[in-house]
């Protein structure tokens, strides 16, 4: 074999590894890229309220997978039957997406979360938007048998 055939062969195998070695790469990034989309939301629970033995009601701030800085507000409402709190109904306050994910998990996040011990029990949330707009107004749900309905 003459040395201008070899340097050639050299030089075809060199460049189909580095080919080969750029597609694993690329093919484990986006498999990277596809399983951190499907992960799931960071969440960070805002408010909750134990209201006797028959409800517990919880705020979970949903940071948004599309939007660094948005969130959605999931409300929660947990029945007690055999011996645990088992969910019995969730809804979203205000629209999917439409909080910031900050304030939200801040200081002074929420500005009211008030609840009673009565059938239906009443529910009022307000949350701040920003610091410089402040509150929100009070959305009102009431609990009627562990289902939460506009108020």
């Amino acid at each position: 074999m003459s040395l201008i055939r070899a340097h050639r062969l050299a030089r075809r195998t060199a460049t189909a590894g580095v080919t080969l070695l750029t597609a694993a790469a690329l093919g484990t990034a986006g498999a990277t890229a596809s399983s951190a989309d499907t992960a799931a939301p960071q969440t960070r629970q805002i408010a909750s309220s134990v209201l006797g033995s028959t409800y517990k009601i919880t705020l979970t701030a949903v940071r948004s997978t599309q939007d660094e800085y948005a969130a959605s507000v999931r409300m929660q409402v947990y029945t007690h039957t055999t011996g645990a709190w088992k969910e019995s109904d969730r809804v979203t306050v205000g629209e999917a997406d439409g909080w910031f994910w900050y304030p939200l998990t801040g200081d002074g996040a929420v500005c009211e979360f008030s609840t009673a011990s009565t059938e239906p029990a009443p529910v009022a949330v307000s949350l701040l938007v920003t610091p410089s707009i402040g509150c929100s107004g009070p959305a009102h749900y009431v609990v009627k048998q562990g289902k939460v309905y506009a108020g």
